[in-house]
């Protein structure tokens, strides 16, 4: 079964594509959302030192 899984070159279907578009665009905001937050942090420490 493993080999014929890694011997299969068949495409990919269109649902497969929206389904890895999805995945990486819940990656990307994940991302974004920890490091905005983390920024958000070194900026409000940054202005609390300079007052």
């Amino acid at each position: 079964m493993i080999k014929n899984f890694l011997r299969d070159e068949t495409g990919l279907e269109l649902s497969e594509y929206a389904v890895a578009a999805a995945l990486i665009a819940l990656a990307v905001v994940g991302v974004f959302t920890t490091l905005g937050n983390s920024i958000k942090g070194v900026i409000t420490n940054l202005s609390n030192n300079i007052k």
